[in-house]
C-alpha cells in the first residue's frame, strides 16, 4: 500500500473525500518519550461506492513526518461539513489535531461513544465492534509497532489501515441504529463535549485533582497542589514526560515529607536522581514552600461543607443507574459516573445526569429516590420502582 508524503497528492485524495458522504480517521502517534503525543501516522477511509466519481483509491496512509507534506488538505477536509469525520476513541486524536492545528473535524462522529449509547457496553474496543458488527477478526501483531520508524513493512501497513477499513461498517450500522432508535440527540450531547477546547487543556493549577492520593489533609493537598502545578509546567516547557520529572508516588511521598533544603531531597527513596538537584530540585522545594505557607487550602475531595456523605443513598443510586441502563439499553457510565452519583447523594444538584436526554433515563427518578418518594424492590431478578406513599 503506498504511503502518501507530498501535499499535492494529499490534497487530490482531500478533494475526493469532499464528495463522500463520511471518511473514517484513525492516528498512530507516540508519547512515551513526550509530553505531547507525536504525530507519526494518519490512515484515511471513504465508502468504496466514493472511488467511482474519483477514479482514485478508498484507502490511504499519510505520512506526517515526509518533509514534502502539509496537512493544510486534510484540515481543509475537517473543515467541509457535507462529510462526516468518523473515528473510534477519538480522543487522543482531537487532541492533536487541536495542539497542531486548533481545530476540530466537523461533524464528527466517535463509534465508541455512539457503540456506548447503542447499548454495546463501557468504553467498548475497536477490536469488540470489528468482530461483532464487522463480523471479522483484527491482525494485533503490529500493535506494539514503533510507528516513527521507516519504512513501515506490508504487515505494519495492513494492521494500519484495518482501523478505518472496518470502521466504515461499523459507522453505517451504529448510524443506522441512532436513527431508528431516535438516540442521535443523545449523541450529539457527547460529541460536544469532544469538541469542546476545555476538554483538551490541561491547566498546571488543576493538575493535582487527577493524582490519586488516600490523605485529605488541607496542607498536604495544598503542597501536592504546588508540586503538581510545577511538574506541569515544567514537563509541558520541556516536552517530556510527567513522570520525568517524578513520579506520582515520589510527589505523595514529598507533600507527606515537607523537604525544604536538597539534603532533604536526598533522603527521598523515591524520587529520580536528577531530580535532586538543579531547576528540578529548586522547583520541588520552591512548591513545598509556598504550599507551607499557602493560606487557600484545597477542600478535601468528596467534603464539602454543609454536605455530609450518604453512603446508602450512594448505594441505592447506583441500583437505580443499573436498572434504568439496563432497561434503555445504553452504558451506565454514559448516563453517570461514580463521583455525580456520589455528588448527587450529598445534595448536588448542577449535574449532567440530571440534564437532557440522562433526566429521562435516570435522573428524574434518581431525585425522586433521593427524595424518599421512591423505593427500590427486587423481584424475579429484576430491580423495580416503587412508589412511597
Amino acid at each position: 500500500m503506498p504511503t502518501i508524503t507530498r501535499t499535492e497528492d494529499l490534497a487530490r485524495f482531500c478533494e475526493a473525500a469532499k464528495l463522500a458522504p463520511y471518511v473514517t480517521v484513525d492516528t498512530e502517534f507516540l508519547r512515551e518519550r513526550t509530553y505531547w503525543s507525536k504525530l507519526c501516522l494518519i490512515q484515511l477511509a471513504i465508502p468504496p461506492a466514493s472511488t467511482a466519481k474519483t477514479g482514485g483509491g478508498d484507502v490511504v496512509l499519510v505520512d506526517p513526518l515526509s518533509e514534502e507534506l502539509s496537512l493544510e488538505p486534510l484540515y481543509d477536509l475537517f473543515r467541509h461539513e457535507a462529510t462526516v469525520k468518523v473515528f473510534h476513541a477519538a480522543r487522543q486524536d482531537l487532541e492533536i489535531f487541536y495542539h497542531d492545528a486548533q481545530l476540530f473535524p466537523v461533524p464528527l462522529f466517535d463509534t465508541q461513544v455512539a457503540a456506548m449509547v447503542c447499548g454495546f457496553g463501557e468504553q467498548v474496543g475497536y477490536e469488540t465492534l470489528v468482530r461483532k458488527i464487522a463480523r471479522a477478526d483484527l491482525d494485533k501483531s503490529s500493535r506494539f509497532t514503533d510507528w516513527s520508524r521507516r519504512p513501515l513493512s506490508d504487515a505494519q501497513a495492513a494492521y494500519a489501515l484495518a482501523d478505518v477499513t472496518h470502521l466504515r461498517v461499523i459507522y453505517e450500522y451504529l448510524s443506522a441504529e441512532l436513527k431508528k432508535t431516535g438516540r442521535e440527540a443523545w449523541l450529539a450531547e457527547e460529541i460536544a463535549v469532544l469538541e469542546d477546547p476545555e476538554t483538551y487543556i490541561t491547566r498546571p493549577e488543576e493538575a493535582w485533582l487527577k493524582v490519586r492520593t488516600r490523605t485529605n489533609s488541607p496542607r498536604f493537598l495544598a503542597i501536592l497542589r504546588e508540586l503538581a502545578r510545577f511538574r506541569e509546567s515544567y514537563a509541558q516547557a520541556r516536552d517530556i514526560p510527567r513522570s520525568r520529572v517524578y513520579k506520582d508516588d515520589a510527589m505523595i511521598e514529598l507533600a507527606s515529607t515537607k523537604p525544604l533544603t536538597e539534603a532533604d531531597l536526598g533522603k527521598s527513596r523515591l524520587l529520580l536522581r536528577e531530580a535532586r538537584k538543579g531547576d528540578i530540585a529548586n522547583g520541588i522545594l520552591a512548591a513545598v514552600k509556598a504550599g507551607i505557607e499557602s493560606k487557600d487550602l484545597p477542600q478535601p475531595k468528596g467534603d464539602e461543607p454543609g454536605k455530609p456523605g450518604n453512603a446508602a443513598l450512594s448505594d441505592l443510586l447506583r441500583v437505580l443507574l443499573k436498572a434504568k441502563a439496563d432497561a434503555a439499553g445504553v452504558a451506565p457510565k454514559l448516563i453517570a459516573s461514580s463521583s455525580e452519583l456520589d455528588a448527587l447523594a450529598t445534595g448536588s444538584r448542577d449535574l449532567p445526569a440530571l440534564q437532557g436526554w440522562r433526566a429521562e433515563v435516570f435522573g428524574r427518578d434518581a431525585l425522586r429516590l433521593a427524595a424518599g418518594e421512591i423505593a427500590l424492590s427486587a423481584k424475579g431478578g429484576a430491580v423495580r420502582v416503587v412508589p412511597v406513599g
